[in-house]
């Protein structure tokens, strides 16, 4: 659901960039005040994990149309919500500028879309009331679904929203939101059951860090390696192997778009939609998720079979989940220096 910048034009993109940085300037102060040291590993390894699980599309059977893990749901309820805003902005500010995925235009549009709705709606106002404050492992699993469901919708419904309001693409609002919501319910329900089963087994390995993720406490000196371990070797294993087992089929946005107006990309129109395209074609070191066409062996794009055994998609989920980690963990860090010095 990473949207690119011909759907947007430049009003709606400042606006959402202007939205989103006060939404991470806000998050900041609220981690600052925290400042649970013990949390600041945990961001990065989720950051991390959920960067890799990005990477792997699944089909969506009878539709053509391929889906992939948001993952602020996860972030939400193992961090809170002020925390996991703002691991879901290191991890799409590395997808746009290192690996081209999602407009630079665009990247206000898809953190809020992918991080305000679970965050700061879906979290609250679902999970937590359906969690209640003495989970059980059934309330902890219905309440990840339903909440990882209605955020999915949220963010769909908002990418409709704000390619209709920017106005430059042919992609009627009716006919484009009756296509969006159930491709991605069908996706949300894949995502709620992924959820479901990292808080799980978080819940059950130290239920202390959902508790501190709902402002029960702090992490305190809780043992956490298995947790961090187990999260570490699954962002490696998928962002370096099960990477290649990702679906070809173009994912729900692509689908809606193709099936509204018959293409799966649209073009861009003027000169700050070519400036962002420039400068992301700078910074993006590893495009789409490989090594730059100059420099794959000839022939690579062809007929390539499944599974895609790729060592440029391998080099690209290990060395962004390690940007991600390390960028995480800076800012928490950052914010941690910076209440020390307060």
């Amino acid at each position: 659901m990473h949207m690119a910048d011909a759907l947007i034009s430049p009003a709606v993109g400042g606006t959402m960039w202007t939205a989103t940085a006060g939404l991470i300037a806000y998050s900041a102060r609220k981690v600052k005040a925290a400042a649970d040291d013990r949390a600041v590993p945990l961001m990065g390894v989720l950051g991390a994990f959920i960067f890799a699980a990005q990477m792997i599309n699944f089909s969506i059977p009878a539709t053509g149309s391929s889906g992939h893990l948001g993952g602020g749901m996860i972030l939400a309820i193992l961090l809170g919500p002020y925390a996991a805003f703002l691991v879901m902005a290191s991890v799409l500010v590395v997808q746009a500028l290192f690996f081209a995925d999602g407009g630079l235009l665009a990247l206000g549009c898809n953190i809020f879309n992918l991080g305000f709705f679970p965050c700061f709606l879906a979290y609250p106002l679902i999970y937590k009331k359906i969690a209640g404050g003495a989970p059980t492992q059934r309330s902890v699993m219905a309440g990840s679904l339903i909440a990882a469901i209605a955020a999915l919708q949220l963010g769909a419904f908002g990418v409709a929203l704000e390619t209709v309001f920017s106005g430059i693409s042919d992609l009627p609002f009716r006919t484009f939101v009756l296509l969006m919501q159930p491709i991605h319910l069908a996706i949300g329900v894949v995502e709620g059951l992924v959820t479901a089963a990292v808080v799980t087994f978080v819940w059950k390995a130290r239920p202390e860090i959902l508790n501190a993720a709902e402002g029960f406490g702090r992490i305190g000196s809780v043992d956490m390696k298995k947790v961090l371990w187990g999260l570490a070797a699954v962002a490696v294993i998928a962002g370096g192997a099960l990477s290649w087992f990702a679906s070809s089929n173009p994912d729900g946005l692509e689908w809606a778009m193709f099936k509204t107006s018959g293409k799966e990309e649209l073009e861009s129109r003027d000169g700050v939609h070519a400036t962002a395209a420039v400068v992301q074609e700078r910074t993006a070191l590893l495009p789409d998720y490989g090594f730059r066409k100059s420099e794959a062996a000839p022939g690579a794009d062809a007929g390539q079979p499944w599974p895609a055994v790729d060592p440029g998609t391998s080099v690209s989920g290990l060395v962004g989940g390690a940007l991600t980690l390390l960028l995480a963990v800076l800012i928490g860090l950052g914010l941690r220096r910076r209440k020390s010095a307060a």
